[in-house]
């Protein structure tokens, strides 16, 4: 922030704890209070919310804004609060509430809230959503994208899923023994490997499945090698042509579910190119079913070279499993993101639509404001070269209708990716050693992207008459 010439020069003043204590609350709050003066001149801003468990076993609710500024959406930390009892709905309404009456911000004003979809969040009628709306009954809420793709993939056939288990078991066979991961790891270094290890599978990390199983792919003839002299039960599996084009097709499938959950990733997201991504997964999927039906196995790159490499076919029994688990993806992945009723395609460009269809969605003031809109050469330029909520924010004060009823579709989170970052960075600061750490200051500094007023900060000081 202020130079590796400087920084190295205050590393050199000698400051207490309680000192340095001091400044990183004052910096914080700083930055506090130009978010909250910032989300006063937004006009609307949205939530997102999620609450874990520290080191020390105590329950902390994090809170993320997202807003308008100066035509940009900005995301910041709200609040980073330890709940005391409970983690309730009605607490985390108590402390989001008493927060915002504290600083006197609008609940009128809050368009969206998104959350993991736990109970206490989504609660029908005690969750924190429910009683949100009996504040303000017109706010929206969602549903993480990335969690709802997590669980929409999860199901899977019971022979598909047999692979899966034992794949699991030969890994944790290998790797929960020190010895044979010792022996295992030589075998591959002689083996000329690219890998010396496997890697270890747990349910709560979403991209493991599909790690693991391609690692486990990958290193089958080293497997193979290491267990043939096991008494292992399953040391069979590994020679298996349909257990292994079982594995083949999984590790496929896996990682480009990996790809897509990646992909939904990242901070200033909006749920329109988020859905696109699903739509475009769900396209590709279905596209896939009719490859397999046709005996085409190329979009399937690992299960492909394996078939060619073994001189085999497919079998009807593994074809049908692929096909089923590929309908069943299909319809789970439409049960958990459903066809949008409103049709928002104006939104995502504004210069390539028919006006006349959206008569029934828009007032004919807006539609009148979407044809001037359309009609602009120079708004074409600044489209190209901007993000969809910076060209529509812009256009608030010209076209206020129909600016702002797209602001708001734009604004609200898809995710609750900054949450998850969040933790991640509270983890990292109060570990074992600092367990008694209230972080919220410190976490407001590392997730801030707003430079405080150093100059402000230092004015408000008074130097020592003897320095």
């Amino acid at each position: 922030m202020i130079g590796e010439k400087y920084s190295n020069s205050v590393k050199m003043l000698p400051l207490s704890n309680e000192t340095v204590h001091r400044r990183i609350y004052e910096i914080s709050n700083e930055i506090e209070n130009t978010v909250i003066q910032r989300i006063k001149g937004s006009g609307w801003y949205a939530l997102q919310l999620d609450e874990t468990t520290d080191v020390a076993g105590c329950a902390v609710l994090l809170v993320i804004v997202r807003y308008i500024h100066n035509n940009s959406a900005e995301e910041e930390m709200l609040l980073c609060k330890p709940l005391k009892t409970h983690t309730t709905g009605e607490e985390i309404f108590k402390m989001i509430d008493s927060y915002i009456t504290e600083k006197e911000l609008n609940w009128n004003q809050c368009i969206n809230i998104c959350t993991d979809g736990a109970k206490a969040m989504t609660g029908k009628y005690s969750g924190f959503v429910a009683r949100v709306k009996n504040v303000v009954p017109e706010i929206e809420s969602s549903h993480c994208i990335i969690h709802r793709q997590a669980l929409a993939v999860k199901k899977i056939p019971p022979v598909l899923k047999n692979v899966l288990d034992e794949a699991v078991k030969i890994v944790n066979f290998i790797k929960s023994r020190p010895l044979n991961s010792r022996i295992f790891a030589v075998l591959c270094e002689e083996m000329g490997s690219q890998f010396t290890t496997l890697l270890l599978h747990t349910e709560v990390r979403w991209l493991s499945r599909g790690k693991v199983l391609v690692r486990l792919f990958t290193l089958r003839n080293e497997v193979m090698v290491f267990l043939n002299d096991s008494s292992f039960e399953l040391s069979s599996r590994i020679t298996d042509i349909k257990w292994l084009q079982c594995l083949a097709y999984l590790a496929d499938v896996f990682s480009s579910l990996n790809e897509l959950n990646l992909s939904l990733q990242g901070t200033s997201v909006t749920v329109i190119s988020l859905y696109d991504k699903i739509q475009a997964k769900l396209n590709k999927i279905q596209f896939w079913e009719s490859c397999i039906n046709r005996g085409i196995s190329e979009c399937f790159p690992t299960l492909h070279d394996f078939v060619c490499e073994s001189k085999t076919a497919l079998s009807a029994e593994i074809t049908s499993e692929i096909i089923n688990h590929l309908q069943n993806l299909q319809v789970s992945i439409r049960e958990y993101f459903p066809r949008r009723e409103e049709d928002l395609d104006w939104v995502r460009n504004p210069f390539s639509v028919p006006v006349e269809k959206f008569h029934q969605t828009l007032t004919v003031k807006q539609i009148e404001q979407l044809i001037d809109v359309a009609a602009d050469g120079n708004l074409k330029t600044t489209f190209n070269s901007a993000t969809l909520l910076q060209f529509w924010a812009q256009l608030r004060s010209e076209y206020p209708e129909l600016a702002n009823f797209a602001v708001k579709k734009l604004l609200p989170f898809a995710t609750t990716y900054r949450c998850e970052v969040g933790f991640s960075k509270y983890a990292l600061t109060k570990t074992d050693l600092r367990s008694k750490l209230n972080p919220e200051a410190d976490m407001r500094i590392q997730l801030s992207n707003i430079e405080p007023d150093i100059d402000k900060l230092v004015s408000n000081k008074q130097a020592h008459p003897s320095h």
